[in-house]
């Protein structure tokens, strides 16, 4: 690691690195010790004591954070003409289908969401080398492959991710802004934690989740104490 700045010394200098935070205290010293101009993301690493080659231990799921994600998702339905309308009421930033699979083909990938249909999953498959390593291929796992289009858009603007364990075994989520207060910070966290508690593998053995680090785009990162939650 190179010279750290004034604001870095400081910031590790307020965390004490042999102790487990709880998640309300972990958030309330990553807004202490955030000093960036711009609203930063508050993100959880939590290491899983599972092996993600075994497909019975691979951990993926959705959550909706209940004070969303701070993030302003832009979303496009990838929809027949008859459930246009339905996408755009849902808040939709982008409708349509011939014309958006086409600017996809040309490279266009300006949205973080990608909401569908099942008739029309068959078009996206040529275009999963574009959309794969992007992570905007929809899904029905995780909701964005569906008939009810607008409830999709909507759970999708209203803070719901997804997430799922990498092959190292941990899960990386982001779950708001620093300019949420603490107690925002930390119900997002409480949330995303309770979630992964119940979907654990009944095939993993031993200690499930391992360690947890609270960290913020520029911030050293708080561990948190598996153990509380």
């Amino acid at each position: 690691m190179g010279k750290l700045t004034k604001n870095q010394k400081e910031a590790h200098a307020k965390i004490d690195s042999s102790k487990l935070y709880g998640v309300k205290e972990a958030s309330e010293l990553i807004k202490e010790i955030t000093k960036t101009k711009f609203d930063a993301s508050v993100d959880l690493a939590i290491r899983l004591g599972v092996d993600p080659k075994k497909a019975n231990q691979m951990v993926r799921g959705v959550v909706t954070l209940p004070h969303g994600t701070g993030k302003d998702v832009k979303v496009l339905a990838l929809v027949t003409p008859e459930k246009e309308a339905e996408a755009k009421e849902a808040g939709a930033d982008f409708v349509g289908l011939q014309e958006y699979l086409d600017k996809i083909k040309g490279g266009w990938t300006d949205v973080d969401v990608i909401v569908t249909m099942p008739s029309v999953m068959g078009k996206l498959g040529p275009l999963g080398r574009v959309l794969g390593p992007r992570g905007l291929m929809p899904n029905p796992k995780t909701g964005t492959v569906t008939m009810d289009i607008g409830k999709a858009v909507s759970d999708v603007k209203a803070g719901k991710i997804d997430f799922k364990v990498d092959k190292t075994g941990i899960v990386h989520a982001a779950i708001g802004k620093v300019s949420f207060s603490a107690d925002k910070i930390a119900g997002n966290a409480q949330e995303l934690l309770d979630t992964l508690n119940k979907l654990k593998p009944a095939s993993s053995k031993g200690v499930y989740m391992k360690s947890i680090y609270m960290s913020s785009t520029m911030s050293p990162s708080v561990q948190v104490d598996p153990k509380e939650v």
